[in-house]
């Protein structure tokens, strides 16, 4: 994107003071209400944002302001800005988003930018502490391969992707003697990486920056970019798939071994790998109100099952555990599969994108990659040649690289499956240190199955001044930092549905993933109206005296429920109305008998190309409607006994 101009910048930056203004009060002794978003820098963070947009995102962005510009925006007063930009919004679906995303972004960035001593001035407000460990400063365990342009790499196995998925493949494959090359997009990280600040964590290991969104801008996409994966910055939780979806993956997809104890072995398998405990699940303020309407209501509620080292296990350090554990305790992929592998000689490569996967003779060959210096920006291509390709890139990237390569069959990339979630911040009269603690530490499962093995699940939600600021943002100013004031009395949860329905995964003309999801089918849509009625009334039965939720207007205690759900109820669900996000990505190259639709034979090796073999979440056949880490992790165990050649009967 070409510079901004200044008139442009002037644009930009009145509307962060918008979406973030200066606010006279009584009392402020913070001086929270008194600071706009621009004096903490988010206008400049957001010039730059605009430059990681694709090229017609960012003409789009420059005809916006260019716009607003002409409209003597930029000189008038907050409350006239409020109207233009309501005005602008009304003209177009592409203006209502783009005005929405760049206020959003204007709120997140003011609450997560921080000085040279790792603070925000917004924080003493509503309590939040920042960074509190000093990270060690030992050695990372695992030292990747620097490749050189023109590399080529001998293996019998190449897995791309270092996640739950491909990296329990690689550390069980290697340690049965298998030459492994591991190819992984992200950086490599280690404890003493871990500073404990959300946009620095964001930026460094969250898929595109952490701003990921769909296409059509219905679902905020998060998803890991890491070495190690969704495991290196997820929440923990272990929740196995229920009976329900394990019966129907194996009578509908023919995937045989899932409803019987053959796949509880693989299970165990990787929870003891894992270390996975429940005795590391401390409740901070919101599981707390959780469990306290949850017994109100009499519904079933349970401590979660949790990855983590009970030896090294800090609740502090838990809080901040998306920004990566620096307590070492997280037992992701990272710090136990992959360590495997690394012990048993497998290579390791990380900043590198894979281009295409190499099929010769009909079957697989080997990957072609491009690997970027992170310091210089210089490019090297490399080549993996192995009679075995494991895609375990995630449900957003791997059916894009069978794209790319051009195989996998006519389902490659349908079928994307989400789990849809959004959270509903409960206000309570005294502070609930939802910074302190698990992100998630227990699960509400009431209502797990409605009927026909889909439903909802409530759990917590990991503490992000600056995702919350976008969260809560509202087209009144003012009215954004009432909502992020209460944030130190805010308990968020969150539900998240199991769809019936997925999106899409395309790419467009330069190879590069493109993701669509509508929440169209009629059984997702009351599931979702559902959720937010058990949330508000979980928050109740718990004592909230507020509900916030989006764009919504607020409930305050005393209001009508029924007719405050009613008004939710008139609102469109996605781009330019109630938010979903998805933290769950499955499907996209699905495993099942029929190449029509699904990718993938029952053992997770492509259709029509042997040799090549999905190994994450992209393989499920429905999604799992329930955390899917530990069901992903499973899955591959299976699958690299089915790569190793072993039987079931051997173990």
């Amino acid at each position: 994107m070409p510079a901004l101009t200044p008139a442009q910048r002037e644009v930009l930056r009145a509307l962060v003071d918008t979406a973030v203004p200066a606010l006279e009060v009584a009392e402020d002794p913070h001086g929270f209400w008194a600071t706009p978003g621009s004096a903490v820098g988010a206008d400049q963070a957001l010039a730059d944002l605009l430059t990681q947009l694709p090229e017609d995102g960012q003409a789009g962005m420059a005809q916006l302001l260019d716009g607003l510009a002409l409209l003597g925006f930029q000189h008038q007063g907050r409350h006239a800005r409020e109207g233009l930009l309501a005005v602008a919004q009304a003209l177009a679906p592409e203006a209502h988003a783009a005005i929405a995303t760049l206020r959003g972004a204007a709120c997140m960035l003011a609450h997560s930018l921080t000085d040279e001593n790792g603070r925000n001035p917004f924080w003493p407000q509503y309590g939040y502490p920042g960074p509190q460990i000093t990270p060690p400063d030992a050695e990372p365990y695992i030292t990747p391969h620097i490749p050189a342009d023109g590399d080529v790499i001998e293996a019998d196995v190449v897995v791309v992707g270092s996640g739950a998925g491909g990296g329990t493949i690689a550390g069980e494959l290697a340690t049965r003697g298998r030459r492994v090359v591991v190819l992984e997009a992200g950086g490599a990280t280690s404890e003493r990486d871990y500073r404990q600040l959300e946009r620095e964590a964001t930026k460094a290991m969250l898929y595109r920056q952490g701003l990921a969104t769909t296409a059509d801008g219905n679902v905020g996409l998060l998803a890991g970019r890491t070495l190690g994966g969704g495991t290196t910055v997820n929440w923990h939780n272990c929740v196995r798939p229920s009976d329900a979806v394990r019966r129907e993956w194996a009578r509908d997809h023919g995937l045989d071994g899932l409803d019987t104890p053959e796949f509880d072995r693989h299970m165990e398998a990787v929870l003891t790998r894992m270390g996975a405990n429940d005795r590391c699940s401390d409740f901070n303020g919101p599981h707390q109100r959780m469990a306290e309407g949850a017994k109100a209501l009499g519904w079933s509620m349970h401590t979660a099952v949790r990855n983590v080292d009970e030896a090294s296990y800090d609740p502090v350090a838990a809080g901040y555990t998306q920004f990566g554990d620096v307590s070492g305790s997280r037992r992701g992929t990272l710090s136990t599969y992959l360590r495997d592998a690394y012990d048993h000689g497998a290579t390791i490569v990380v900043n590198v994108r894979a281009d295409r996967i190499l099929v010769e003779d009909g079957r697989a060959a080997g990957v072609e990659a491009t690997y970027t210096d992170p310091e210089t920006g210089a490019e090297a291509r490399i080549t993996v040649r192995a009679a075995d390709v494991v895609a375990a890139c995630g449900a957003l990237e791997t059916p894009a690289l069978l794209l790319r390569s051009g195989i996998g069959g006519p389902a490659v990339g349908r079928h994307l499956y989400l789990h849809p979630a959004v959270a509903v911040f409960g206000v309570y009269a005294e502070d609930q240190r939802a910074w302190w603690g698990p992100p998630q530490a227990a699960v509400m499962d009431e209502f797990r199955d409605l009927g026909d093995g889909h439903g909802l699940l409530v759990e917590g939600v990991h503490y992000m001044p600056g995702l919350y600021g976008y969260q809560l943002a509202k087209r009144d100013g003012a009215l954004a930092k009432e909502a992020m004031s209460k944030l130190g009395r805010m308990s968020p949860l969150l539900f998240l549905l199991r769809d019936h329905a997925g999106g899409q995964v395309t790419i467009d003309a330069n190879g590069e993933a493109v993701h669509t999801y509508a929440l169209s089918d009629e059984r997702d849509v009351a599931t979702y109206r559902k959720g937010l009625r058990v949330l508000a009334e979980l928050h109740l039965a718990a004592g909230a005296l507020e509900l916030w939720l989006g764009p919504a207007p607020t409930f305050r205690r005393g209001d009508d429920l029924d007719a405050w759900l009613a008004g939710l109820s008139a609102m469109p669900i996605g781009a330019g109305g109630l938010p979903m996000a998805s933290a769950h990505q499955m499907g996209g190259a699905r495993m099942g008998t029929d190449p029509r639709t699904s990718v993938a034979g029952p053992d997770g090796e492509l259709h029509d190309v042997p040799g090549v073999w999905i190994g994450d979440t992209s393989a499920f056949p429905t999604p799992s409607g329930a955390n899917p880490m530990l069901t992903c992790m499973a899955l591959a165990h299976r699958t690299a006994e089915r790569i190793g050649g072993r039987k079931a009967s051997d173990a």
